[in-house]
């Protein structure tokens, strides 16, 4: 049996209002959701407080990006300071949609990920290829870089969830196989005992993101080093409950 605490985390990304998020969050309230399970809801930041306010206790809160910095003139940010200040616990960082739609650099989300953590905020760090560098065959030589400078920025690992997302399946509604997702899975795992230590390899959360739903999430559960999964558009429907109970 896995030491591994199984972590389900929804991405809303951009998506709903107040009364959509509040039918969610009421569906999310009353479901039987697998004790066993950590659940967190990822929130834009303007609804974050509401989300915050809504959700069961037993169900944690994630912005969806924040600043390197506390404060200061950098209009149109949010510091840890403030998603600390709302009663949210985590945030998602390195997003593939912030770093190819909005072009962060894995230096900048390095950065964030070390003031974060300073900050006593839990991370969800993501990782993972596009198409033309899983079809090149260096997925590991990408995958590994970028863990690196993750993991460059980290001294306490127990606040920290990594999430695989290979870039081609975000979306697209290509999920990678069970097998293509435990492979990469394990591989990061062995990387993490080279590099960082075998307890931590042994005690970190990889979770799988790309097109995460109801049909595919049960034989993804069951792979080895797949500790959970960031769920995306099926994260904003009832089917989320399936997912977050796939881990029987």
């Amino acid at each position: 049996m896995s030491p591994r605490k199984f972590f389900v985390g929804g991405n809303w990304k951009m998506n709903g209002d107040k009364k959509s998020l509040g039918e969610l969050i009421n569906t999310l309230n009353t479901a039987t959701l697998n004790p066993d399970t950590e659940v967190v809801c990822g929130a834009p930041s303007i609804y974050l407080d509401f989300a915050r306010s809504k959700l069961d206790s037993k169900i944690g809160v994630a912005a969806q990006n924040c600043y390197k910095v506390a404060k200061g003139a950098f209009t149109g940010e949010i510091s840890p300071a403030m998603i600390k200040d709302c009663g949210v616990e985590w945030v998602i960082l390195g997003h593939s949609e912030r770093r190819h739609v909005f072009g962060e650099s894995d230096e900048l989300i390095g950065q964030k990920v070390a003031h974060a953590l300073e900050s006593s905020l839990g991370v969800i760090a993501c990782i993972g290829e596009k198409l033309d560098e899983r079809e090149a065959g260096i997925t590991e030589k990408v995958v590994f870089a970028q863990t690196k400078v993750i993991a460059d920025n980290v001294k306490d690992w127990s606040k920290v969830v990594i999430a695989y997302e290979p870039v081609w399946a975000i979306g697209t509604g290509k999920t990678a196989s069970p097998q293509q997702a435990q492979e990469v899975h394990e591989k990061l795992r062995q990387w993490m005992a080279t590099n960082i230590s075998e307890a931590v390899a042994n005690s970190v959360r990889i979770i799988y993101g790309g097109s995460v739903t109801g049909g595919t999430c049960k034989e993804l559960a069951s792979q080895k080093d797949v500790d959970g999964f960031l769920v995306g558009g099926a994260s904003l429907k009832a089917e989320f409950v399936d997912i977050i109970n796939a881990h029987a």
